[in-house]
């Protein structure tokens, strides 16, 4: 199984906060666990200590923007089943994060709580 934190991703990984005041930050590297419909988009990132901190959109049980550890994802194996890093993926701004279907989910959530909004009872 490939590693999934690469030199070339560190290389290209913005560090923490650098793209905090961009609206659409860049994805850098998409991971995701085959056995289930979590994935988690990198936007920036930083050593820490013995271990790597990210920053970017996990979705799971929520989706949210918030940090996350390479070895919080390492540590994963259910069964045997690990994280893996989409070695597709190419670096893309949020909204065009094909492949996630994050992008197009939240447009149909919005649209469908405006329609909700608009909607006459009567």
């Amino acid at each position: 199984m490939r590693p999934l934190l690469t030199p070339e991703i560190i290389h290209q990984l913005p560090k923490l906060y650098e793209q905090e005041a961009i609206a659409d930050p860049i994805v850098h590297a998409r991971f995701f666990f085959p056995a289930g419909s979590w994935v988690w988009l990198v936007t920036e990132g930083a050593n820490d200590g013995d271990d790597f901190l990210f920053f970017g959109h996990v979705v799971g049980f929520e989706s949210e923007w918030g940090y996350f550890t390479l070895r919080e994802l390492e540590e994963v194996n259910v069964a045997g089943v690990l994280i893996q890093r989409d070695e597709m993926f190419e670096a893309c701004p949020f909204s065009f994060c094909s492949g996630s279907d994050i992008a197009t989910d939240e447009a149909e959530e919005k649209e469908a709580a405006d329609k909700n909004m608009n909607t006459d009872p009567a």
